[in-house]
């Protein structure tokens, strides 16, 4: 299992390692522990944090409840054509999480952030073999700067609510909300940069980021870091995928995405070129 690098935004990229050391690889007992062989080599992408021991992959933990959640969950999706996922692993004393590392099997393959189509469908289909999950706390209770900027987006109360009024860009999309009359689900809202192409094999979506969410806002999502990041034609954002409410989650999907790089302190007048054409492109659609 391996990621692409993508930009800044992706959630992936900053998220803090959990009880380890990030400038070491995972000690002998941890990669014992889980079935690991050979010397540990840092992987691309995946925060600078992500090692490979044979065909086991390991990564600093997110917050505990968070990571046994996923495991468990990912551990429990039936086999698809449509997609698949890296397989978590119990260490030896059967646990999910050894000495703040986690493991997966490996799978190969590469992200293409232009196979834009493809890494939809691919998450949609993930997203589907999930939809009976209920929502876990966790994702409530999170307080990074992707969960506020999400929250944000969806117009639920936050702090950070003066912040749609102090850019116009901003406000500009949020002026344009309508309600969504969609049910909310486990979704995946990184998917661009995380999904994996390989020859004779499903896509395998990877570096799971969950939020409850409806099912479409995660391509709304890839779709605006394609045309944002990725040069994805501007005149695309109009193809739906079949998704009702699209230009709303459009809407949605923007304020996330740009929200979070005010939170994260790294919006500038770069940032603002690049976004305003996909802003007034994503107002400008029917719907």
């Amino acid at each position: 299992m391996h990621s692409a690098e993508v930009h800044a935004s992706a959630e992936d990229a900053v998220r803090q390692p959990h009880r380890v050391d990030a400038a070491l690889p995972p000690a002998r007992e941890v990669l014992r522990a889980f079935g690991a062989s050979g010397v540990p080599v840092l992987l691309p992408g995946g925060r600078g944090l992500t090692w490979r021991a044979g065909d086991v992959v390991l990564r600093p933990a997110e917050p505990d409840e968070e990571t046994t959640w996923k495991s468990e969950a990912l551990s429990r999706l039936p086999e698809s054509s449509a997609f698949t996922v890296p397989t978590p692993l119990r260490d030896d004393a059967g646990e999910w999480i050894r000495d703040g590392w986690e493991a997966l099997r490996w799978v190969p393959g590469a992200a293409d952030p232009t196979r834009v189509g493809d890494v939809v469908r691919a998450g949609l289909a993930f997203q589907e073999a999930l939809a009976g999950h209920p929502e876990p706390g966790f994702i409530a209770r999170a307080e990074h700067a992707w969960a506020r900027a999400d929250r944000l987006a969806w117009g639920e109360p936050d702090r950070d609510a003066a912040l749609l009024a102090a850019d116009p860009l901003l406000a500009a999309l949020a002026a344009e909300y309508r309600g969504v009359d969609a049910p909310s689900q486990v979704i995946h809202a990184d998917l661009l940069g995380n999904v994996l192409f390989a020859p004779g094999r499903p896509p395998a979506v990877i570096d799971w980021a969950p939020y409850w969410r409806p099912a479409g806002f995660s391509a709304a999502v890839a779709v605006a870091d394609a045309v944002c990041w990725h040069a994805h034609p501007v005149e695309r954002l109009a193809e739906d995928f079949g998704i009702g409410r699209w230009r709303q989650l459009l809407l949605r999907a923007l304020v996330f995405r740009m929200a979070t790089l005010h939170l994260l302190g790294r919006w500038d007048d770069a940032d603002a070129r690049r976004h305003a054409p996909v802003v007034h492109a994503v107002i400008a659609l029917d719907g």
